[in-house]
């Protein structure tokens, strides 16, 4: 029963998870973009802990843990860029 919950919830996650991608190539704007790559990153983040919990193996949260890690600053590095590009425009 948990089992076939967590393939469902894997299902959902990865069908938002195409929309977030779909919202990253289309945009309107910079900001739109890296909101929606973040919301991607941390989808994953979540899809890896529930394949984790499925498969039984303990060292994906490692691997959960440091790709939340470089996504984080992923993120920062983004939005100085964004913020850099923004100044100048001004």
């Amino acid at each position: 029963m948990l089992e076939s919950l967590l393939i469902i919830s894997l299902i959902i996650l990865a069908i938002t998870a195409i929309l977030c991608i779909i919202r990253a190539i289309v945009g309107p704007s910079a900001g739109d973009r890296l909101i929606s790559i973040n919301v991607i990153a941390t989808k994953a983040i979540v899809l890896i802990s529930i394949v984790s919990i499925i498969l039984g193996e303990e060292y994906f949260i490692d691997v959960v843990l440091v790709y939340a890690l470089i996504s984080f600053i992923a993120s920062i590095v983004i939005s100085e860029v964004i913020n850099k590009s923004w100044r100048k425009s001004e």
